[in-house]
C-alpha cells in the first residue's frame, strides 16, 4: 500500500465504488462494467499504489474478481507493479473457467506478455496440480496472439505450452489447448499445422478437430452455436 495512502482512504475508495456497484438496479456485465470505467476515468490520475490497493482491496477483502482486474489494467502504472506473488495471488480461488479465462486474459497473459511473468514462471503453472492453473497457462498465450493487446504472434512461447499439456485430458484443458491453438493460427498457420501433424496421436481428438477446422474454414465449429465459454468458440 502506497505511503501517502491509508488504509481508511482505500477502504473509503474501495467502498465508493462498491455501493456503486451494489445501487444498480440490475448487476449485469454490461452495468457493472459502465461503473468500472467511470471510476478508471475518476482515477486515471492517482498513483499506480494507490490504484493497485483499492483493486486488491476489491478482490481481496469483497470477492470482486473482474472488477478488480480490470481497474489494475486500466492503469498503466498499477499494471507495472505487478509481479508473480502478486498475480497469484490475485489468481486466489479460481474455481471455474470464467474466473480462469478472465484472470489469464486481464491480468496473467498481458504481464507475460510485456514482461513481469517469465515463460518458466507460465511453465510452473503448466505443471500444477490444479487443473485451473493449468487452463490459466494456455489461455495466458492468448496475448501474444492478439494483436489488439500488443501480441503479434508468438509460436515458440504458444506451443511450448501447448506441448507441455499435450497428454492431459481434463476437458478444461483440452478445451483451452484448441483455444491456444486456434488463436496462434491466425497469426501463423503454418506452425499450428505442422504441430498438429507432428503430434496428431497425441492430439486430443477435439482439439485436433476445432483446430482443424479453424485451419480450414476460420471457425471452430463452423455448424455450431457458440457457447459462453470463449475457449469453445
Amino acid at each position: 500500500m502506497p505511503e501517502t495512502a491509508s488504509t481508511s482512504e482505500i477502504d473509503q475508495a474501495a467502498g465508493a465504488l462498491l455501493a456503486d456497484l451494489q445501487a444498480l438496479p440490475v448487476r449485469d456485465t454490461p452495468s457493472v462494467r459502465q461503473i468500472r470505467r467511470r471510476y478508471s476515468r475518476a482515477w486515471r490520475e492517482r498513483p499506480g499504489p494507490w490504484v493497485l490497493a483499492v483493486a486488491e482491496t476489491l478482490f481481496h477483502d469483497h470477492g470482486y474478481r473482474w472488477v478488480a482486474y480490470e481497474l489494475i489494467a486500466a492503469h498503466g502504472e498499477a499494471f507495472g507493479l505487478l509481479d508473480l506473488a502478486r498475480i497469484v495471488a490475485l489468481g486466489e480461488g479460481m474455481a471455474d473457467w470464467a474466473a480462469v479465462d478472465t484472470f489469464a486474459r486481464t491480468i496473467a497473459g498481458p504481464a507475460w506478455l510485456h514482461g513481469l511473468l517469465t515463460d518458466a514462471d507460465i511453465a510452473r503453472w503448466a505443471d500444477s496440480e490444479d487443473r485451473w492453473w493449468r487452463r490459466a497457462a494456455l489461455v495466458s498465450t492468448v496475448a501474444w496472439n492478439t494483436p489488439t493487446q500488443g501480441g503479434h504472434g508468438d509460436a515458440s512461447r504458444t506451443l511450448a505450452v501447448c506441448q507441455m499439456l499435450l497428454a492431459d485430458r481434463d476437458d478444461m484443458v483440452v478445451k483451452a489447448l484448441s483455444w491456444a491453438l486456434r488463436k496462434l493460427s491466425e497469426c501463423d498457420p503454418d506452425a499450428v499445422r505442422a504441430f498438429v501433424r507432428k503430434h496428431e496421436g497425441a492430439l486430443a481428438a477435439r482439439a485436433r478437430r476445432e483446430t482443424l477446422h479453424k485451419l480450414e474454414t476460420g471457425l471452430k465449429n463452423p455448424r455450431r452455436p457458440q457457447s459462453n465459454d470463449p475457449s469453445t468458440r
